[in-house]
């Protein structure tokens, strides 16, 4: 049973108040389907990159002529996807520049199918140079896509926009999308994951840039970001925390690393007497086995778990087994932003977490995200979040 777009909008807009976010999962299996909408995923994307995924391809594989990319995501949901998951909003991510198709009677034939919105993938927001020009020569530009959302829209189906600046994300809301979601390229980690991607703050910049748009054109738009350098929860966070990013849509995320990671590691534990279990960056970084992010990774999990306590690259350097200056570059090349600003930013949105609980006192709150002198907290804090901590926990207040 097909549900209604309102229904669908006033759903996520509960979870977003009561958990402070939503989580949509790129999905290409019915296992992919089942288990994350039990994990608690708010919306599954019926995409072609995920089926890709599902036979050991990295997602760009939707870009070639290897199948019809609409035919690959109106066989395999309609058959896997929506019988496991009737009361879950199931999108079909429509390639809109398929030259086969007519753009609106095709929409109207994925909502008689019974999907319950479309998103645009394959996206011409991931192509550049020389072949995209060749491209929009023909005809074939993102204003199909923003066209899609249009049609969808009109006739009253839920739309998700891949957007890749702020021109696009004016455009996208123009058309009538209910969200607006900041691609930030694709996954980077696992086997068969990007390698090359913009840093954690760089993106951060970006998807900003783009809610910014939002919030002039349609406030009420949900905001959130795919992809790129997240590849964990505490990467997720980070925008959570830095921009207006009210949900986080994942791909390989939610179904190619963690399949990699589980598949490897149970076949290991099989394979040899000792039993292996997976690795964590922590001890790869101390048995000298790391890898780029591994190091980050390392740096990232021992601020979220020690940030009350004073903590020193140099210190985390010398247990690593590599110079200070390399442990920084490392750092700052894959998140964008120095590890002194990292950890300032950490300590400020942890602060803003402890001021919300009224029984807690401001004094008490520096210390607890290691701030003996409540003097300098005070100005660091007004500095990141451009009021005192007590002006916070009254604005909190009156809200």
């Amino acid at each position: 049973m097909q549900i209604k777009r309102q229904e669908i909008i006033k759903r996520l807009n509960a979870q977003i108040k009561v958990n402070g976010h939503i989580i949509g999962v790129a999905a290409g299996s019915g296992m992919t389907t089942k288990y994350s909408v039990l994990g608690g995923a708010d919306l599954i994307l019926a995409l072609s990159a995920g089926r890709f995924r599902q036979t050991g391809r990295a997602s760009l594989a939707s870009y070639l002529c290897y199948s019809n990319s609409n035919c690959i995501v109106m066989d395999f949901a309609s058959r896997e996807l929506m019988p496991l998951m009737p009361n879950t909003p199931i999108l079909f991510g429509i390639n809109a520049t398929d030259p086969n198709i007519n753009l609106k009677k095709y929409i109207t034939r994925i909502k008689n199918a019974g999907f319950d919105g479309i998103n645009n993938w394959p996206t011409m927001g991931l192509i550049d140079g020389q072949f995209r020009e060749a491209l929009e020569e023909e005809g074939l530009s993102y204003s199909k896509e923003t066209e899609a959302i249009k049609f969808a829209h009109e006739q009253d189906m839920f739309t998700l926009a891949f957007v890749f600046d702020e021109m696009q994300a004016e455009q996208m809301l123009r058309a009538g999308a209910d969200v607006i979601c900041a691609h930030l390229g694709l996954t980077t980690g696992g086997v068969l994951g990007a390698k090359k991607v913009q840093s954690l703050d760089r993106s951060r910049v970006l998807a900003q840039q783009e809610f910014d748009v939002c919030d002039r054109i349609n406030p009420n738009v949900i905001k959130m970001v795919y992809g790129g350098p997240i590849k964990s929860p505490l990467d997720a966070k980070y925008f959570y925390d830095n921009t207006e990013c009210q949900g986080f849509i994942g791909g390989s995320s939610f179904e190619r690393i963690p399949a990699e990671k589980a598949i490897m590691n149970t076949t290991k534990s099989f394979k040899y007497s000792n039993n292996t279990k997976e690795e964590d960056s922590l001890i790869k970084v101390l048995a000298g086995q790391a890898y780029d992010y591994d190091y980050v990774e390392f740096i990232k999990d021992h601020i979220k778990n020690n940030y009350c306590k004073p903590i020193y690259l140099s210190e985390l350097a010398l247990a690593a087994h590599v110079s200070t200056p390399y442990l920084s570059a490392k750092f700052k090349k894959t998140v964008g932003c120095n590890f002194t600003e990292y950890l300032i930013r950490f300590r400020m949105n942890k602060a803003c977490e402890f001021l919300k609980e009224k029984g807690t006192p401001v004094g008490k709150v520096a210390e607890l995200v290691g701030y003996p002198d409540y003097i300098q907290f005070t100005k660091t804090f007004k500095k990141y979040k451009g009021m005192t901590p007590t002006a916070y926990r009254a604005s909190i207040s009156v809200k």
